[in-house]
């Protein structure tokens, strides 16, 4: 038996034996009492639950849940009134045929008795129906939620798969010109790429990684770039140590990094320098990547993979914890920053 079930009968057998006590307690103040006086009342037990049970196959028979509170609320009404008659009847019937205190009952008195009965059954109903609303509401509730988070997983993928390609296209660029020019630059610069696709592979299957993860992978990168760029190209990091066992999107400084180099960097012939920063705050820590640049330099439609890419994670993954902020730094500098809240 489901649990459901077990509470559904341990509240039909509570209620009822608490319903027929109450009733056996105001009779016995009012009248003498025998022990057959008690055991009819003790009836009432089976009787209510019997009742209520057959009600409760007909809602269930009918699908009356899924009808509108309109529709239900003349509906319980009406069964209220139809259970009250019927249990009165019945009980009635069974008092006037084994009790010794029978006796017959006025319209007044009925007729208060079965709304007393009506006003039990409304109750029997309103617990029912507000049990089964909540219900469904919370089953609802989770699975709006689960859908949304499948949502932002299927969007999640379709990002972090634009990821590699995008990452394989600008390395590929840079081996290439090697081929002719460096042979053996070439060769130590494809077992570079080796290494940082082994890696970024492992990756993409996580939602997260430690910072510590993406600063090795980007540090790969940027010895990558090194060769292709020689001395136009220069970098340093400034890590916070406390930083480093925080977790990021995979890849996202190094596409930033990335965007940085080919929409910055790449476009100086003297070239320049990238700094990549974390920091802890008080609300939890935050990422900074400054390259030599202008966004005035760079059109609207060419802002960079990394940017638009960075921006859709972040709020997937992180909602209103974390920001991120793309501006000149100087006249001279871009700086990117990522504020995530912990």
């Amino acid at each position: 038996m489901s649990k459901k079930h077990n509470i559904y009968w341990n509240c039909q057998f509570i209620g009822w034996s608490l319903y027929a006590a109450i009733n056996l307690i105001f009779f016995k103040l009012s009248y003498n009492t025998n022990l057959k006086d008690i055991l009819l009342f003790l009836i009432w037990l089976p009787l209510g639950i019997t009742i209520t049970h057959a009600y409760r196959y007909l809602i269930l028979k009918f699908n009356v849940l899924r009808f509108s509170l309109l529709i239900q609320i003349p509906l319980i009404l009406i069964a209220s009134l139809v259970m009250s008659i019927l249990f009165f009847i019945i009980n009635i019937s069974i008092v006037n045929i084994f009790s010794s205190n029978s006796e017959s009952i006025d319209l007044l008195a009925a007729t208060s008795k079965i709304l007393s009965l009506v006003l039990i059954f409304v109750i029997w109903s309103v617990i029912y129906f507000g049990f089964h609303f909540f219900d469904n509401y919370k089953k609802t509730e989770i699975q709006n939620l689960r859908l949304e988070a499948n949502s932002k997983e299927v969007e999640l993928n379709k990002l972090k798969s634009q990821l590699n390609p995008h990452f394989m296209f600008n390395s590929m660029n840079s081996i290439r010109a090697l081929v002719d020019e460096d042979p053996k630059k070439a060769k130590i610069a494809i077992t570079q790429l080796s290494n940082i696709l082994r890696n970024t592979l492992m990756m993409h299957k996580n939602r997260y990684i430690s910072l510590e993860e993406e600063i090795a992978l980007v540090k790969d990168y940027l010895e990558l770039e090194h060769i292709r760029f020689e001395e136009r190209l220069h970098f340093n990091f400034d890590i916070d140590p406390q930083t480093l066992t925080l977790n990021v999107p995979p890849m996202m400084i190094q596409t930033l990094v990335e965007n940085g180099i080919k929409h910055g960097i790449g476009k100086y012939p003297e070239g320049g320098n990238i700094s990549i920063v974390s920091l802890k705050t008080d609300s939890g820590f935050k990422i900074e990547i400054i390259n030599t640049g202008q966004l005035g330099d760079v059109t609207k439609t060419d802002s960079g993979f990394g940017v638009a890419n960075t921006t859709n994670r972040l709020e997937l993954l992180f909602g209103k914890k974390a920001s991120f902020n793309l501006k000149n730094l100087d006249d001279k500098n871009v700086i990117s920053e990522i504020t995530i809240k912990t």
